[in-house]
């Protein structure tokens, strides 16, 4: 059984989350207390969790950003606010998607879902990555090697910590270089149909790779834009 972390401070939407997440059988933990999450992940496994962005002490952004670099696992974040900037902000920490209250709790348990089944892909892939693979061992792009097998990045000799779809995304244009992509072909083939986002997320998750594998984020030399079609990684 798939087993869901809800950190939700609100005794009444925490109790709706559960209900219907377990009535489609998943497992749940309901946690109100925001210091008690990176503990709780490290010592009982779980697969996904439901992040409440307006937490008593402890903001929800502060949490995401603690998972996003320690743990790896899907997040979706719950949020009152609609705003896009508080929308790319809990994105661009590494979330990987948001849901605004009030919500409808079947579109909730169907973002659960689809989560948890492209992880399931993703994390499938790096074990056949692992084994005997035909793809190349090693990327190298300027000064930055990709190792498909093992799902590891480095930077002038330092490894860099990429969640899943931001690996992916990077071996991708790494795999098909100097090749503009748009938006919404990125987005078809990292995220997939059953994704309930759109291609914006493309772009944040652009940025958040520039600013780990570029020396200058501002005037990118691997990551390319080409405006009006999309991306382009350069060899």
């Amino acid at each position: 059984m798939e087993k869901i972390l809800i950190v939700e401070d609100d005794a009444k939407i925490a109790q709706l989350e559960r209900d219907y997440l377990e009535s489609n059988g998943y497992g749940t933990v309901v946690i109100a207390d925001g210091t008690k999450v990176i503990p709780e992940l490290k010592e009982h496994r779980y697969d996904l969790v439901l992040l409440d962005i307006m937490l008593p002490g402890c903001s929800g952004y502060d949490i995401c950003r603690r998972i996003r670099d320690e743990i790896d696992i899907p997040i979706l974040m719950v949020t009152a606010r609609s705003e896009a900037v508080d929308v790319i902000r809990g994105l661009g920490l590494g979330a990987d998607d948001y849901i605004t209250k009030p919500f409808d709790p079947s579109q909730l348990v169907a973002r659960v879902r689809s989560h948890l089944r492209r992880y399931a892909r993703l994390t499938a892939g790096r074990e056949e990555n692992g084994g005997q693979s035909k793809k190349s061992d090693r990327i190298e792009v300027q000064n930055i090697v990709i190792e498909p097998r093992t799902w590891k990045v480095w930077k002038d000799g330092n490894e860099l910590r990429l969640p899943n779809r931001e690996f992916e995304l990077l071996r991708f244009l790494a795999e098909n270089p100097n090749i503009v992509f748009s938006k919404e072909e990125l987005f078809e083939k990292i995220w997939g149909y059953d994704y309930v986002s759109d291609a914006a997320t493309v772009s944040v998750h652009i940025n958040r790779l520039r600013e780990k594998i570029e020396d200058d984020a501002r005037n990118p030399k691997i990551i390319e834009t080409v405006w009006g079609a999309g991306y382009r990684l350069n060899m």
